[in-house]
C-alpha cells in the first residue's frame, strides 16, 4: 500500500498553526511573516519527523522555480559523459539545484522525448549535448524562451549558449605532433555528422596537414556513422591498414569510442604501435591502460566545461545574460609512446 504524501496541512494540524504559516517557514520566509524563532523551529522539527518532501512541481508553479535542471548527454555509460554529468551534478548542488539525467543515445526521437519530459517536470533550464539533426528542437527551445546551454557540441547556423572544447586547435596540435615525430601520412577516423565538434576536429586535421606542407588525401579520411560504429570502424581500418597497400602511417581517432574499437583491431592484426603505426586519441579511456603501448591522447578540461555550462545556465535562468555566449575551453595533449616513432626505432617489439 502506497503511503500518503505528507502535506503542509498535516504539519499545520500537528503543530496547531495555519497552513500559510507552515508554508512561510518551510520556504525560508518566516521573517517576512514575523514568525517567532521557537515556532519556526517547531514547524521544521515536525516536518522532519513526518519526513515531509516538498512537491517541486507545485512549488515551481507557485514560485516560478523548482531548483532542478535537466541534463541530456549522448550516452551516460561513456566515461566522458559520465564524468561531465558527475561534475555538473556537484556544481549544481553547490548552487542549490538538483540535476535530472537522461541519455539520448544519439537518437533524435529520444532527445525530443527527454526534452519534453524534463519540461513537464518544470525544470528551470536544460544542459544539452545535441544529437545530429536536432536543430529544430533547439530552435523551439530558444523561441519559447526556455533557458538552456549546449555542451560539447552545437550548430554553426544557430546562435545559442554553448560550451565546447577548442576542437580545432586540439586536433591541429595532435596531427602536428605526429608529423613532427616523423609520420608522413597521418589519417583520421571520425563520425559522419554535421555537429560542430566533429566538423571542427576534421578542419583542424586538414589545416595541420596544409600548414606542414602535406597535401590532404581523401583516402586518409574515414567517416563512420554513430549507429553500428564498431562494424564501420573495423571496415575503415581494413581499408586504411591493408598490408598489401598501406594507406596511412598514423591515425588520429576523433573520439574515445572510435579509439577503443580501433585499438582492438590494430592489436588483432599484429600491427606494432608506434613503429608501424602512430596513434593519437581524442579523449582518454581506462581501456588504454591495457594496451601494450601507452596511448597519446587529447585531454579535455571536463572541470572547466562543466563549471562553465552550469554558470552559463544559471545566468540564463536568472536572466542576467540574454545575449548568447560561446565559451571555448582549451585542452592539452598527454604524450605516450603511441605517437613517437622516433623513440621506437630501437627494434624492440613492445607488444
Amino acid at each position: 500500500m502506497i503511503k500518503k504524501r505528507v502535506s503542509l496541512k498535516d504539519i499545520a494540524q500537528k503543530v496547531g498553526v495555519s497552513t500559510a504559516l507552515v508554508s512561510y517557514v518551510l520556504n525560508g520566509k518566516e521573517k517576512e511573516a514575523r514568525v517567532g524563532e521557537a515556532a519556526a523551529k517547531k514547524i521544521r522539527k515536525v516536518a522532519a519527523d513526518l519526513n515531509y518532501q516538498p512537491n517541486l512541481i507545485a512549488r515551481g508553479l507557485k514560485f516560478g522555480k523548482t531548483h532542478t535542471i535537466g541534463l541530456i548527454v549522448a550516452d551516460i555509460s561513456n566515461p566522458f559523459f559520465a564524468m561531465l554529468a558527475r561534475i555538473i551534478e556537484l556544481e549544481a548542488q553547490q548552487r542549490g539545484y538538483t540535476v535530472l539525467f537522461g541519455s539520448s543515445d544519439e537518437q533524435l526521437e529520444k532527445s525530443q522525448n527527454l526534452i519534453s519530459t524534463f519540461l513537464n517536470r518544470q525544470v528551470d533550464g536544460l544542459i544539452i549535448t545535441p544529437v545530429a539533426g536536432s536543430q529544430s528542437q533547439i530552435e523551439e527551445l530558444r523561441n519559447k524562451g526556455i533557458p538552456f546551454v549546449l555542451m560539447d557540441r552545437g550548430f554553426h547556423e544557430i546562435e545559442t549558449n554553448v560550451v565546447v572544447t577548442d576542437n580545432h586547435d586540439a586536433m591541429y596540435n595532435a596531427v602536428k605532433l605526429l608529423i613532427r615525430n616523423g609520420y608522413k601520412k597521418p589519417g583520421i577516423i571520425a563520425y559522419d555528422t554535421t555537429l560542430t565538434h566533429m566538423i571542427d576536429r576534421v578542419a583542424g586535421y586538414k589545416d595541420a596537414l596544409k600548414d606542414n606542407g602535406i597535401r590532404f588525401n581523401s583516402r586518409w579520411f574515414a567517416k563512420v556513422p554513430y549507429g553500428n560504429y564498431k562494424e564501420h570502424v573495423t571496415g575503415a581500418l581494413e581499408r586504411l591498414l591493408d598490408p598489401r597497400n598501406r594507406v596511412v602511417d598514423s591515425l588520429v581517432f576523433a573520439t574515445n569510442s572510435i579509439s577503443v574499437q580501433s585499438l582492438k583491431v590494430i592489436h588483432a592484426k599484429g600491427i606494432r604501435v608506434p613503429q608501424d603505426l602512430g596513434v593519437i586519441s581524442f579523449d582518454e579511456s581506462d581501456v588504454f591502460d591495457f594496451f601494450y603501448s601507452s596511448i597519446t591522447y587529447i585531454k579535455q578540461n571536463l572541470q572547466a566545461i562543466s563549471e562553465n555550462a552550469v554558470q552559463s545556465l544559471m545566468q540564463s535562468i536568472d536572466a542576467r545574460s540574454k545575449k548568447p555566449a560561446k565559451i571555448t575551453v582549451p585542452s592539452i595533449i598527454i604524450k605516450g609512446e603511441s605517437s613517437n616513432r622516433r623513440k621506437s626505432r630501437d627494434g624492440v617489439d613492445r607488444r
